[in-house]
C-alpha cells in the first residue's frame, strides 16, 4: 500500500502498527527501543508497543483504543478538505464512516481481515463476511492482500478515486495471520497446524512475490538469497543496539501530556517537594 501512496498522505491504525511505523519513516532500532522501554525508541519508550508515531512522516500512530483511529483519520481527511489539498487519508480502521460520506472526505477505510477475531473465526461471528459490502453507502473493494502487486494496484486506484473528490471508500484486505492474536495465546486452540501450513504454502505473500520476480527475471535466486541475508543481520544489528539503550528518566514522567503543559502546582506543600517541570515534551528535555 505505501508503495502506491503520494507523498504527504497520511497513515493512521490501530494497536498492530509495527509494519507501517517501519514503512512510514521509524526505523528498526528504534521500534526495538520502543518495545524495550527505551529513551531512543519511536516515542522515547513511552508509547510502547501499540503506540508508535511518526508526524514528520504523516503517521498519525498506532492507537491501542479499538476503533479511536476512525474518527481520527476521518478528522485528518477533513483538514485535507478544508485546506483543499490533494492528500488522502488511510484509516486502517461508526459515526466517523457516515461523516467521510457525508462530507465526501478523502479517507480510504481499511479492514484488514486475517479471518479470525482473536480465536473466533469469521465464519462463526459474521452473518456476512463480506466485510467490503458492510459501508452500505461507502463503495467497497475486496482485495487479496496476500499479493503484493493487488495490493498495490487496490491502493493506487483508491487513491486516485478520493483524489478526484469522490469521497470515501472501504477496502478489505483478506489476509491471514500464522502466530496468534497474543503471546498467551498459541494460535492452535482453533485451527489446525495443517491449515496454516496450507496458508503459508500456497499464499504467503512473500514466497509468492518472491516467485514472481524470478519468473519474470527481476532477480535472480543467489540475489535473493544475499538480499534475505542481508535483512537478517539488519534487524539483528538494530535489536542489539536497541537494547543497549537506556530506559526514559523520571524527568519525563510528565511530559507529552498536554500541550504547553503549565507548571505544576501542589497546594499544601512546600516548595521543596515541589517538582517544576519548565518543558513540555520529552524532545525538549533531552535537546532531540
Amino acid at each position: 500500500m505505501k508503495a502506491a501512496m503520494n507523498e504527504g498522505d497520511s497513515v493512521i491504525t490501530a494497536y498492530r502498527c509495527h509494519g507501517w511505523s517501519l514503512l512510514c519513516g521509524i526505523t528498526l532500532k528504534q521500534v526495538f527501543a520502543e518495545l524495550a522501554g527505551r529513551v531512543t525508541g519511536a516515542v522515547h519508550g513511552k508509547g510502547g508497543s501499540m503506540h508508535m508515531y511518526n508526524v514528520k512522516s504523516h503517521f498519525y500512530g498506532g492507537c491501542a483504543i479499538v476503533g479511536a483511529q476512525i474518527p481520527l483519520g476521518t478528522g485528518i481527511s477533513f483538514a485535507y478538505k478544508y485546506r483543499d489539498e490533494k492528500k488522502v487519508s488511510f484509516c486502517l480502521y461508526g459515526d466517523a464512516l457516515n461523516m467521510a460520506k457525508l462530507w465526501r472526505l478523502p479517507c480510504v477505510f481499511v479492514c484488514e481481515n486475517n479471518g479470525y477475531g482473536m480465536g473466533t473465526s469469521v465464519e462463526r461471528s459474521s452473518a456476512s463476511t463480506e466485510y467490503y459490502t458492510r459501508g452500505d453507502y461507502v463503495p467497497g473493494l475486496w482485495v487479496n492482500a496476500m499479493d503484493v502487486l493487488a495490493v498495490r494496484q487496490a491502493t493506487k486506484w483508491v487513491g486516485e478515486y478520493c483524489r478526484e473528490g469522490n469521497g470515501p471508500v472501504v477496502l478489505e484486505m483478506a489476509t491471514y495471520r500464522y502466530f496468534g492474536h497474543s503471546m498467551s495465546d498459541p494460535g492452535t486452540s482453533y485451527r489446525t497446524r495443517e491449515e496454516i501450513q496450507k496458508v503459508r504454502k500456497l499464499r504467503d505473500p512473500i514466497t509468492g512475490f518472491r516467485e514472481k520476480m524470478l519468473s519474470a527475471n527481476l532477480a535472480t535466486e543467489e540475489e535473493l538469497k544475499n538480499l534475505e541475508k542481508e535483512v537478517r543481520k539488519e534487524v539483528e544489528k538494530a535489536l542489539e543496539e536497541a537494547l543497549k539503550d537506556v530506559e526514559p528518566p523520571l524527568d519525563l514522567l510528565y511530559t507529552d501530556v498536554y500541550k504547553d503543559t503549565p507548571d505544576l502546582v501542589l497546594r499544601g506543600t512546600s516548595a521543596d517537594v515541589v517538582t517544576v517541570l519548565p518543558k513540555t515534551l520529552t524532545s525538549d528535555v533531552l535537546k532531540i
